[in-house]
């Protein structure tokens, strides 16, 4: 196992190495200034040269490239240029906003979503597999934006019982901090429920089919002990790497539900960034994005043997 981390977190490396360079010069590729952003359309061509030098910006794409990277590696992100924020605990306190929203939205969807997937599969073509794979499709198929409004006009406007948009602490209030979190995870719920759900169904599917399955039935095995000690371990392995691909991409940042409930996650600190061309702030964000996926699917990776006694590390 301790080999199997460090020779895991060394693959790291390289690939870091190229998300910074690929980051980096995509950047540079953009158009626009971000010091004309900074100034606006009235500053004059000695101010825009001064704070183009202050900002290391006039020099060569490598030593830019070079200077940044030693940054890093000192745990220094640099400062947002719209801003005046370090971009490191920016990014660690916009990260804890969304990662409450997902984490809890993930835990409920898996709640629901693997236990309904189970009994889909297990009653497949019947009346009860119909009309949940009905309900699957539906949750798929509405954008979770849109299911965000809808909870806000009825549980915000019209029945007035949840509060709309904006962002409480939960460290500073835990009740108001949870009620601010109860549409936001909701909304993500059933569209992550949809999927996992989806997943979990076919992979128990092919698992039920198996010579196995039918010598444990064979065997006078209750349906429970069948499904949930010989079925599901086999059957969740890969439903398990679709929700460390989910979860990496929403830890990255839930764009359009932070959007809708004007929540301080990291996915709008990153696009408010990139509309001001604030280039220390993107790079650092898509650096922290390819991280948590690294880490999320190293994750995965660990509890895999946890399942499947077969798989060694």
């Amino acid at each position: 196992m301790g080999a199997y981390l460090l020779r895991r977190c060394l693959m790291t490396l390289p690939t870091l190495l190229i998300v910074a360079v690929i980051v980096f010069l995509l950047m540079r590729l953009v158009p626009g200034d971000p010091v004309s952003v900074m100034v606006g359309d009235m500053a004059d061509p000695a101010t825009i040269t001064a704070i183009t030098r202050n900002l290391g910006l006039d020099q060569p794409l490598p030593v830019q490239f070079l200077r940044w990277l030693g940054n890093i590696l000192t745990g220094d992100f640099g400062t947002s240029i719209t801003t005046g924020e370090a971009v490191l605990p920016a990014m660690l306190h916009r990260l804890g906003v969304t990662a409450q929203i997902v984490l809890i939205s993930m835990a409920l969807a898996m709640l629901i979503a693997v236990p309904a997937g189970m009994l889909a599969a297990w009653r497949q073509n019947k009346a009860t597999d119909m009309v949940i794979t009905g309900l699957l499709v539906l949750f798929i198929s509405v954008p979770s934006f849109w299911v965000g409004l809808l909870l806000i006009l009825l549980f915000g406007v019209q029945l007035g019982w949840l509060p709309t948009v904006g962002y409480v602490a939960i460290t500073d209030d835990p009740v108001q901090g949870l009620l601010y979190l109860i549409l936001p995870c909701a909304s993500l719920v059933l569209v992550e429920m949809g999927v996992v759900a989806r997943m979990m169904r076919s992979g128990m599917i092919d698992v039920l089919r198996l010579d196995y399955i039918t010598h444990a039935r064979a065997k006078g095995l209750a349906e429970g002990p069948v499904l949930w000690r010989h079925a599901f371990p086999n059957a969740f392995a890969p439903t398990l790497t679709f929700i460390g691909l989910l979860l990496g991409s929403l830890l990255g940042g839930a764009v359009v539900i932070e959007t809708v409930f004007t929540l301080p996650g990291l996915g709008r600190f990153l696009v408010d960034a990139i509309e001001a061309r604030d280039y220390p702030v993107i790079q650092g964000c898509l650096l922290l994005v390819a991280m948590i996926r690294i880490l999320v699917n190293l994750a995965v990776d660990l509890a895999y043997p946890l399942l499947d006694p077969r798989v060694q590390l």
